[in-house]
């Protein structure tokens, strides 16, 4: 499947935050292989696992990639108000249970997460677009405490939320689970991408999208072997695909976060709708439920675009063609 970049276009510039995890780390992967995309940095925050092993992964996968030189920034270590749950008991302790562990031949900047992201944007010649596939605590505080830049971010696409079920509670999708008080904060600030822009471009690609994006061990087995980056991916799903087999029967694992970053590359692969999005943050029962209003029942003005379907089949042929030789 080839690139959508056409010719004479440069690469669409992305900063990634993110919380490694096995499908944050193929959507590294991606962006990286991927010529239509310039990841140009990465920061990491605490979700699937706690802030040093994002971050340590973060520069693990940076390294199997030869891709040293993109700076990694550490973000918050916790949620804004509430304590951290992490994802360990899917992901691992580490967070990339499956492969042997490596350590990183170099550490993370000396500048924050937040420090970086404005940084990258005080300096960008033209709009970056921000990738956000964990918690959104680094991501509210782009919001509150640089409101002078957000006309330099071209578009936030976020790994998150769902209409319908939630998948770490009933209602509840982990992202905005984790820290619903940062969620709440970005999507209060959003608006819709080719709209008129009254906030922060918003994208989000949630569960009805991102369940239907899975893998199997039959595409494992296709990337073994076929080097180091397929051999790498192969040991992750031996992992991955193997929780999702015990703990819910199916037949695969579903990449959730890679979905962002195969949004960007093909816009066709997933369908969206525009829908005003709130977060639940008060209630026992429902917190970091995203109530998306679908059918504007609400007379809320929209404020962003959701995801409600995807390509699975272009999507599986992008990744495999991608993390392949």
């Amino acid at each position: 499947m080839p690139s959508t970049t056409a010719p004479g276009t440069s690469p669409r510039r992305v900063l990634h935050d993110c919380d490694p995890g096995h499908d944050d780390a193929i959507a590294i992967m991606l962006a990286i292989a991927d010529p239509s995309i310039d990841l140009i940095a990465v920061t990491t925050v605490a979700g699937n696992v706690t802030l040093e092993h994002t971050t340590n992964n973060a520069l693990r996968v940076l390294d199997l990639l030869g891709r040293g030189d993109i700076p990694v920034a550490a973000g918050r270590a916790a949620p804004r108000v509430r304590d951290l749950s992490t994802a360990a008991v899917m992901h691992g302790e580490s967070g990339l249970a499956g492969p042997l562990p490596v350590t990183p031949s170099s550490g993370p900047s000396e500048l924050t997460a937040l420090e970086m992201i404005e940084q990258v944007l005080t300096e960008a010649t033209e709009p970056i677009t921000l990738v956000a596939t964990g918690p959104l605590t680094n991501m509210a505080d782009v919001v509150e405490q640089l409101p002078h830049l957000h006309h330099m971010i071209r578009e936030l696409v976020i790994m998150g939320g769902a209409v319908e079920l939630g998948n770490w509670t009933p209602a509840a999708e982990f992202n905005i689970w984790v820290d619903p008080d940062a969620a709440d904060i970005v999507f209060r600030a959003g608006c819709v991408p080719g709209g008129e822009r009254t906030g922060i471009p918003l994208t989000m690609i949630g569960l009805e999208v991102t369940h239907r994006a899975w893998l199997t061990d039959e595409h494992a087995d296709a990337l073994r072997g076929t080097g180091d980056v397929g051999q790498f991916v192969a040991e992750l799903l031996d992992h991955f695909v193997g929780f999702h087999q015990d703990r819910f029967g199916w037949e695969g694992a579903p990449i959730h976060d890679a979905v962002t970053i195969a949004h960007l590359i093909d816009p066709t692969l997933v369908t969206t709708l525009p829908m005003n999005v709130q977060v639940e943050t008060e209630s026992a029962l429902c917190i970091g439920r995203t109530v998306a209003d679908r059918w504007s029942v609400t007379g809320q003005p929209a404020n962003a675009a959701v995801g409600i379907d995807i390509d699975r089949n272009r999507f599986v042929t992008m990744l495999l063609d991608r993390l392949s030789p």
